[in-house]
């Protein structure tokens, strides 16, 4: 079955950096987009940013534009979410998950089958 695990999260302080990685198995992970999302404490699970099968398209949340950058190496099976600048209002737990194959990667959290378990990254003032 598909399982995607995510690692690299932790304490930073603001204006740190912090690189996320998503490492999936079980899966042709060079024909799914990937997306990163995001939960912070009390609120809803949100878009950070998503890429395309084959890397070319991305797509960002206003809020990370700028500052964060996904990537994905297809022959590691692993996507990367870089994060630069980090404030407070990005504290929150980070899940990788798989699109629908073969389509583009969309902002949509139902658009995407697969999750991993989250890695939380704190960022303090």
């Amino acid at each position: 079955q598909v399982q995607l695990v995510e690692s690299g999260g932790g304490l930073v302080q603001a204006g740190g950096s912090l690189r996320l990685s998503c490492a999936a198995s079980g899966m042709a992970f060079s024909s799914y987009p990937m997306g990163w999302f995001r939960q912070a404490p009390g609120k809803e699970r949100t878009f950070v940013t998503a890429i395309s099968a084959g890397g070319g398209t991305t797509y960002y949340a206003d809020s990370v534009k700028g500052r964060f950058t996904i990537s994905r190496d297809n022959a590691k099976n692993t996507v990367y979410l870089q994060m630069n600048s980090l404030k407070t209002e990005d504290t929150a737990v980070y899940y990788c998950a798989a699109g629908r194959q073969f389509r583009l990667p969309t902002l949509r959290s139902d658009d995407y089958s697969d999750w991993g378990q989250g890695t939380q990254v704190a960022v303090s003032s």
